[in-house]
């Protein structure tokens, strides 16, 4: 484990990827994760190891408990070697919007590249790593496939409700999912089997059972793509505007890879959710974001300053030195969202476009087995082009992910090949319940 301790800091030396190393991580249990050591992202807690969300608002926050998905790592063999940067509680794609006084994560191809988000550094050091590891990291709107796609390495989103968020520190309640990354899919099989489940604890959470007795034949290649990109220097890719031509031919190398495979691929167009989906997403996100940071107020863990003046004073006090300017604008956002005088107009008006989101993909999901598409429109930006972008030109970074994270729908990233040296991510969306189904399809295609 020694051995293991000392790579994982000389790669964080270099790349920022951890908030917290386990000086003397421990093998508790014995199982099916032997000999498989786990990162874990900053928002999910680890008992008595300091948990922040990527925050400086919970600095000093250590868990008396573990989350579910840890305890059954745990329970199964796995070692817990720390936890990984984030966005401030998972507020960005980039791993740029970390809280203050945190480092951001380097891309593991190239240091002036981001590792994208919000899971970060799950994603850089699942690439970087030279042992057999895994990351296990959270999506609400892309925060897994995202950077899985930008680092080069699988990643798997689970549909919403098939592993618990007992210990997940939220972002929004509706949307977030606990998943995981590697470089390789058996272990990717493996640990999804032992966290996923019914959980007491967690009543969002189900006991379905996946199967592979049903076949993969046909595969929908969605037609709709990303919206106008700064980043993006080419446009015509046959996916839309917005995606990189030479991404969009990488991904085009991965579908017919597939037909050579025996898969049946044809177009399919979800132009509901390519129109309304990123709108729906962020208004619902950003409600429930407001809701859940409302706690943290400087009263019962983490930052805290001297009380004097009003609660009121006390709490803007601590709430305006300890959070970062991305968190602060999308609290705002949402609390707006969720307004006696504005809930219907955005918020409830949010919900049921995402009831029609749903229904599209359901539909398509009569025909098809799968869905693909580019996972990010663009490889892995330079810090340098990320500056230019305002805050909405960052969201349009998650219009091909923020649809099957609506629906609750499992999806994964597989990568497809290199652009300018620069992993290119493909990207599987399955029916619910049908994760086996994208590890399958994954693993012959990887």
């Amino acid at each position: 484990m020694k051995k293991v301790i000392d790579e994982v800091k000389k790669i964080n030396r270099e790349y920022n990827y951890f908030n917290e190393i386990i000086e003397n991580p421990k093998k508790e249990g014995k199982g099916k994760l032997d000999g498989i050591y786990f990162s874990v992202k900053d928002c999910i807690c680890v008992k008595d190891v300091e948990s922040r969300a990527g925050s400086a608002i919970l600095n000093g926050y250590k868990p008396v408990f573990d989350a579910t998905v840890v305890k059954r790592i745990k329970k199964q063999g796995g070692i817990i070697i720390g936890k990984t940067i984030q966005d401030e509680f998972g507020f960005g794609g980039f791993s740029v919007n970390v809280g203050k006084g945190f480092e951001k994560p380097l891309n593991p191809f190239d240091k002036d590249r981001v590792c994208g988000g919000s899971s970060g550094g799950a994603a850089g050091i699942a690439q970087k790593a030279g042992f057999r590891h895994v990351a296990v990291a959270e999506s609400t709107g892309g925060s897994i496939v995202n950077p899985a796609c930008f680092c080069g390495v699988i990643g798997l989103c689970p549909g919403y409700g098939r592993v618990s968020r007992y210990g997940l520190i939220d972002y929004a309640n509706s949307l977030d999912k606990i998943g995981v990354m590697a470089k390789d899919m058996k272990d990717i099989a493996l640990a999804m089997d032992v966290i996923s489940g019914f959980d007491h604890n967690e009543s969002t959470s189900l006991n379905v059972k996946t199967s592979t007795k049903d076949k993969v034949v046909n595969i929908g290649l969605i037609k709709e793509s990303a919206g106008k990109s700064k980043i993006s220097g080419t446009t015509e890719s046959g996916f839309g505007k917005g995606v990189d031509k030479r991404v969009g031919d990488k991904v085009m190398e991965g579908v017919d890879k597939l037909k050579k495979l025996g898969y049946k691929v044809s177009d399919v167009s979800l132009p509901f959710t390519n129109k309304y989906g990123l709108i729906a997403y962020y208004l619902i996100a950003l409600s429930e974001a407001s809701t859940n940071l409302s706690r943290y107020c400087g009263m019962r863990y983490g930052a805290e300053e001297k009380l004097e003046g009003s609660f009121n004073d006390y709490f803007t006090k601590v709430r305006s030195r300890h959070l970062g300017e991305e968190t602060k604008r999308r609290i705002m956002i949402g609390t707006f969202a969720r307004m006696a005088g504005f809930r219907d107009a955005y918020y409830i008006r949010a919900m049921k476009v995402r009831t029609k989101i749903i229904e599209e993909y359901k539909k398509a999901f009569k025909k098809f087995d799968l869905l693909l598409s580019p996972t990010m429109p663009i490889i892995a930006p330079k810090f340098s082009e990320i500056e230019k972008l305002t805050p909405l030109e960052n969201y349009m970074m998650d219009i091909l992910t923020c649809g099957p994270n609506l629906a609750g729908l499992p999806h994964i990233n597989i990568p497809c090949g290199f652009v300018n040296k620069m992993p290119v991510g493909l990207m599987l969306i399955g029916n619910h319940f049908d994760e086996n189904k994208l590890i399958d399809v994954g693993r012959k295609l990887k």
